[in-house]
C-alpha cells in the first residue's frame, strides 16, 4: 500500500536544465539533532529526536507531568534558498519560539500546526530555542483542568517538525496564510458522478521578490491508474511583496471514485510558472467522492450507507502523544480490520499522518475541535474559533472527512458560539457537502451527534422527532452500562455485580466479564439500528486510554491500551460482510472466532462470532452442533448475530468452529485447553506497516506465554523481563511487567538507521525467547 503521507515530507523537487537559475522548493524533516531539558539554566541538555515527550509516564497515568520543557537546535542556512519556513505539526499546548534571540512566535493550541517565517532572522549558523508548556490554561481548548479531564494532554513537540525552503515566489501554507476559503492549494470537486467530476482549484501564492511578476500555474491531476490531466491557467500580474490567487476548473471524465471499499486517491501537482520557468512546485493527495446527508439518510457515491464506526484517542502507553507517522497508520489499519468504516477523532484534531492513513485504507472521519465539558471565556472562545478555521484549512483535501464536529464536546456552548462556529466553518468550506456536527440539537448544525447516555432508556434516540435533523450516535456501549441505566433488563444483570455488568473491562478481566462487555456493545448496537433517523454510530471506543481525573485505565476499549483485541473486537469484525475483500495489510473476507478460553472454568454457553451462514462446533473432532446465527431481542437487527452453543459439560481438548457459506467451508478457528505455562513466544506488531527506515518509530512487542504445545495460557500473570541488544533501538515501558491474560507487552522504539536488533524475554520457570528484528521484518 502506498504511504504518501510518509514520503511527501522527504520529496525534493528537482528542476530541468532550462530552470537551473531558480531555486526550487525543498521539504526536509527537521526532527533530528535536537537537545532538551526541563531546566533552561541547566548546562546539560539531552540529545533527543522529534516526536518527543518530556516525561515517560507509568502505564496508569494518574499524575501526568505538567510544566516547562525546553528544546534547542543549531542549523546552517541554505545560501541558495530565498525563503525559509519552519512548520510544527503539533506542540502541546503553548509554545514560545526564539531564533537567534528573536522571539518569532507565541502559539496557543496543542493539536494543530503553526508555521514560522525564519527568512529575516537567519544567519550562516543559527540557533532555535523553544519553550513548551502544558500546564492548565482555561484559555486554551480543551481548557478544563487536567485533574478533571477525561483524557490527557501530554507535553512536548510531539508531532513532526518540517523545514521548508522556497523561491521568493511561492505557494503559501494554507494554515499560515490565514485566508478564508483560500491559502495554499484548495481543491474541491463539484457535480460528481461516475461520468464526470469538476475540480475547482485555487492556488494562493506570494511574490516576495523585488520585482513585479507575471505568474501562471500548471495544474496536474494524476489518477490512481496513472492517467494524467493538466491545465495551464492564464497568467496574472502580481506586484512585488503581494499575494494573488489563481483559479481554474478541470473536468475529470470517468473519475475513479474514493470509497470505503476502494479508497482511490489522486495526486495533485501545482507548478508556479513565470513564462517557461518553474518557480515552485507543491503537491497534495486527495480523492473524488460524492457525499450527501438528506432526509433519506447518508449517501456515499450515490449509495445509502449506515455508518458503523468507533472513537479513537491518539495516545500510546508511556510516551503519550509522541508517536510516529507509521504508528498512526497502524492504528488506522487496526480500526479498519476491526470491521469499522468510520472513526470519530475524539475529542481534538489528530495528526495529518492519521488522516492520510484514513484516506488510504478507506475510513470515513468525523473531524473534531478540542473540547470536553468546559466552556471558557472570551480568549478561550477566540482560540476555539481559530481551531475551526485551522482544521478546515489543514484538512479540507482529505476525502475521508465527511463530518466536521465544530462543537465543544459535552460543553454548555452558548447559542452565539454555535451560530458563529457554523458560520466560520461554512465560510471556510462553502460547499453543499460540508456537514457540521454538534452534540447540542441546534438548527445551525447539519447533524445531531448525541451519545446514548444523553437520553433515557430504553428508547434512547429511537423515537427522535422525525421532522428534526438526522442523528449520528457519537458514543454508545460504555457509560449507560457503567451507570446501570441500560433499561434493557439483560437476563444476567440481576446476578452481576456493578463491576461485572460494566462495559469497562480490562483484557485480563476473565471470560465472564469480557463476554459481558461484548453483550453490552451488541445490545446497544442492535438498539441503535432501530432508530429510523439514525444514519450511523461510533462505539466508545477502540483503544483503552488514560484520563486526567482517574486512577485507572479507562477500559471500555475493544482493544487494550497495547492494541491487543478483547472478545468485543471480534464481535465487530463479524459485522462486516464476508463478501468484502481488501488488499494487505487489511483483513477481510469470511471469519469465525470462538470467544472462550476453553478451560475447566470457562462458560459452557459458547459464543462464536462469525460472518458466515452457518457454524459447526466440534470438540475433539466430534461434531457438537451445526447452527444458524442466534437471533433474539439482543440481535434482532444485527447484520450478523453471534452463534450460541449450549454445551452440557467440559472436556479437555480442542474446540473447533468451522464457518460455512452456501454449504462450503470458508473459515476456521480452534482453541485448545492450555496446560502448564512453559514457553515465551515473542512477537512484534507492525500491522503490515514496515518500520521506518528514515525516522524514529515505535512498535509493540508482545511476549505470549504458552504451554509446551504452543497454546496461549490466559491464566498466566507472572512477570516477564525484556532486554535488548542494539545501538539503534530501545525498550520503553514497565520492565519487568506482569503478563495480562497470558501476554506481556512493552514498546520498542527504533531509530531510522536500524542495525541488527535482538530482543529477549524471560520469566521464572519459562523457556525464554529471542527475536531478531531484521529477520522478523523480511
Amino acid at each position: 500500500m502506498k504511504k504518501s503521507f510518509i514520503f511527501l515530507t522527504f520529496i525534493v523537487f528537482l528542476y530541468s536544465c532550462q530552470e537551473t537559475d531558480h531555486f526550487m522548493r525543498i521539504n526536509t524533516s527537521f526532527n533530528s539533532d535536537w537537545t532538551f531539558t526541563k531546566d533552561s539554566a541547566s548546562l546539560e541538555w539531552d540529545s533527543i529526536h522529534i516526536p518527543h515527550t518530556p516525561q515517560i509516564e507509568p502505564l496508569v497515568v494518574n499524575d501526568q507531568w505538567q510544566g516547562d520543557a525546553w528544546y534547542k537546535k543549531t542549523f546552517k542556512k541554505n545560501p541558495e534558498s530565498k525563503k525559509t519556513f519552519l512548520e510544527f505539526e503539533g506542540v502541546m499546548h503553548e509554545a514560545w519560539v526564539w531564533v537567534n534571540g528573536y522571539l518569532l512566535k507565541h502559539h496557543q493550541g496543542g493539536y494543530l500546526p503553526f508555521t514560522l517565517d525564519l527568512t529575516d532572522v537567519l544567519e550562516a549558523q543559527n540557533t532555535i530555542v523553544i519553550k513548551v508548556n502544558n500546564e492548565d490554561n482555561p484559555d486554551i481548548p480543551p481548557g478544563k483542568l487536567l485533574e478533571q479531564l477525561d483524557f490527557n494532554y501530554y507535553a512536548g513537540i510531539y508531532r513532526n517538525v518540517n523545514l521548508i525552503e522556497t523561491n521568493s515566489v511561492y505557494i503559501t501554507d494554507p494554515v499560515a496564510a490565514r485566508k478564508v476559503n483560500s491559502g495554499g492549494i484548495l481543491v474541491h470537486f463539484d457535480s460528481i458522478s461516475n461520468k464526470k467530476a469538476i475540480a475547482k482549484v485555487k492556488v494562493h501564492f506570494r511574490n516576495e521578490s523585488a520585482e513585479d511578476k507575471s505568474i501562471s500555474a500548471k495544474i496536474e491531476f494524476e489518477s490512481p491508474s496513472g492517467k494524467i490531466l493538466s491545465k495551464l491557467t492564464e497568467a496574472v500580474e502580481v506586484s512585488s511583496n503581494s499575494d494573488r490567487v489563481l483559479s481554474t476548473e478541470i473536468d475529470i471524465e470517468n473519475p475513479e471514485l474514493w470509497g470505503i471499499h476502494s479508497p482511490r486517491l489522486y495526486r495533485v501537482s501545482v507548478k508556479l510558472m513565470e513564462g517557461e520557468k518553474t518557480l515552485d512546485i507543491k503537491q497534495l493527495t486527495t480523492g473524488i467522492r460524492a457525499i450527501e446527508l438528506s432526509e433519506d439518510g447518508f449517501f456515499l457515491n450515490g449509495e445509502n450507507l449506515f455508518i458503523n464506526g468507533t472513537n479513537r484517542h491518539q495516545e500510546y502507553p508511556y510516551i503519550g502523544y509522541a508517536i510516529s507517522d507509521e504508528a498512526n497508520y497502524r492504528d488506522a489499519v487496526k480500526i479498519k480490520n476491526a470491521g469499522f468504516d468510520f472513526v470519530r477523532l475524539s475529542h481534538y484534531p489528530q495528526s495529518e499522518a492519521f488522516l492520510d492513513a484514513c484516506d488510504e485504507v478507506g475510513l470515513l472521519v468525523m473531524n473534531c475541535i478540542s473540547g470536553w465539558q468546559f466552556f471558557g471565556g472570551e480568549k478561550f472562545q477566540e482560540n476555539a474559533y481559530q481551531e475551526i478555521k485551522d482544521f478546515a484549512r489543514r484538512d479540507r483535501h482529505h476525502p475521508s472527512i465527511v463530518f466536521w464536529e465544530n462543537s465543544l464536546n459535552e460543553s454548555p456552548m452558548t447559542e452565539e458560539f454555535m451560530i458563529k462556529a457554523n458560520l466560520l466553518l461554512k465560510a471556510e468550506l462553502p460547499y453543499k457537502d460540508t456537514y457540521s456536527a454538534g452534540w447540542i440539537d441546534h438548527p445551525s448544525y447539519d447533524l445531531y451527534i448525541p451519545a446514548r447516555q444523553h437520553a433515557k432508556a430504553p428508547g434512547y434516540w429511537n423515537d427522535y422527532d422525525e421532522n428534526a435533523r438526522k442523528i449520528f450516535i457519537a458514543e454508545y456501549g460504555d457509560w449507560e452500562y457503567y451507570a446501570q441505566n441500560a433499561g434493557f433488563n439483560q437476563t444476567a444483570f440481576a446476578d452481576l455485580s456493578e463491576a461485572e455488568r460494566n462495559s469497562r473491562q480490562l483484557r485480563g478481566a476473565g471470560e465472564k466479564r469480557l463476554l459481558q462487555q461484548a453483550l453490552n456493545f451488541q445490545e446497544a448496537f442492535n438498539s441503535n439500528l432501530k432508530g429510523e433517523h439514525t444514519i450511523g454510530q461510533a462505539n466508545w471506543l477502540m483503544f483503552d486510554y488514560n484520563r486526567g481525573y482517574a486512577f485507572d485505565i479507562e477500559s471500555s476499549g475493544i482493544s487494550d491500551i497495547f492494541r491487543i483485541p478483547k472478545f468485543t473486537y471480534y464481535f465487530y469484525k463479524s459485522q462486516r460482510s464476508s463478501a468484502i475483500s481488501y488488499p494487505e495489510p487489511l483483513e477481510s473476507g469470511p471469519m469465525v472466532f470462538i470467544a472462550n478460553f476453553w478451560t475447566p472454568s470457562s462458560p459452557l454457553n459458547v459464543r462464536v462470532f462469525s460472518n458466515t451462514d452457518e457454524v459447526a462446533l466440534y470438540l475433539n473432532d466430534k461434531l457438537l452442533s451445526k447452527q444458524k446465527p442466534t437471533r433474539n431481542k439482543f440481535s434482532s437487527e444485527l447484520p450478523q448475530p453471534p452463534f450460541e452453543f449450549e454445551l452440557s459439560e467440559f472436556e479437555v481438548g480442542t474446540l473447533k468452529a468451522v464457518g460455512y457459506i452456501d454449504g462450503k467451508e470458508v473459515a476456521l478457528h480452534e482453541i485448545k485447553t492450555p496446560s502448564e505455562a512453559k514457553e515465551i513466544k515473542l512477537k512484534i506488531d507492525t500491522s503490515g506497516v514496515e518500520i521506518s527506515k528514515n525516522q524514529e518509530d515505535v512498535v509493540f512487542l508482545y511476549a505470549e506465554i504458552t504451554d509446551k504445545e504452543g497454546t496461549l495460557v490466559p491464566s498466566f500473570d507472572g512477570k516477564i523481563r525484556f532486554s535488548i541488544e542494539s545501538e539503534s533501538a530501545e525498550l520503553i515501558g514497565q520492565n519487568p511487567i506482569k503478563a495480562e491474560a497470558g501476554i506481556a507487552s512493552i514498546l520498542l522504539k527504533t531509530k531510522g538507521d536500524l542495525d541488527s536488533v535482538e530482543v529477549f524475554a524471560e520469566g521464572e520457570g519459562l523457556e525464554s525467547d529471542r527475536l531478531i528484528l531484521r529477520e522478523e521484518l523480511k
